[in-house]
């Protein structure tokens, strides 16, 4: 029994959600986002959504937590948003911005510009002594996950000295270096 999908998301003030022909539409202040579904059955009640399944088989059980944290998720993201915050960590590492464009110095022969999607919001911190900032905002929790991880990709931390691009507060397991 699926514990995660049993449980109703609850619709905040602000937000409205509308289920038709196996699509969900959720409509909040920051923005809007759907999703199509299959093999449950979502209902909204009393300000709450209600994903129940049919049947007791796999397919249905493994997608009902599922179908359910897709909604709040999406919940939360119009009313609330989401962050991701990535940190350049590295002697010359650096991070700006203009409008859309991100640009990274990661201590390759040539910077690395990307395209940043319309609907993220991307804004560089850097300060005197700290390392740089990537703040990436959104909606979308699964569009800002993917950025993330694509620009984490250009440069993962390695583990003898922990340069590379890491997300703030990620724990990196540290090895020993060579012993002479």
């Amino acid at each position: 029994m699926s514990r995660i999908g049993n449980n109703p998301v609850a619709i905040p003030e602000g937000v409205t959600v509308e289920v038709k022909d196996n699509v969900v539409t959720v409509k909040g202040k920051l923005g809007e986002l759907t999703q199509s579904f299959d093999t449950v059955e979502i209902k909204v009640e009393e300000g709450n959504i209600l994903v129940t399944r049919s049947s007791e088989s796999k397919e249905q059980k493994a997608k009902h937590g599922l179908y359910r944290s897709l909604m709040n998720n999406m919940i939360e993201g119009v009313s609330k948003g989401w962050t991701k915050e990535l940190e350049l960590v590295g002697v010359g590492y650096r991070a700006s911005n203009q409008g859309q464009k991100l640009d990274l110095a990661l201590g390759f022969s040539h910077n690395i510009v990307l395209n940043i999607a319309p609907e993220v919001k991307v804004e560089t911190v850097s300060e005197k002594g700290k390392n740089p900032l990537v703040k990436l905002t959104s909606h979308d929790k699964q569009l800002v996950g993917q950025v993330a991880a694509k620009i984490r990709g250009f440069r993962k931390p390695e583990p003898y000295k922990g340069k590379g691009i890491k997300f703030v507060g990620e724990e990196l397991r540290r090895k020993a270096g060579k012993s002479a």
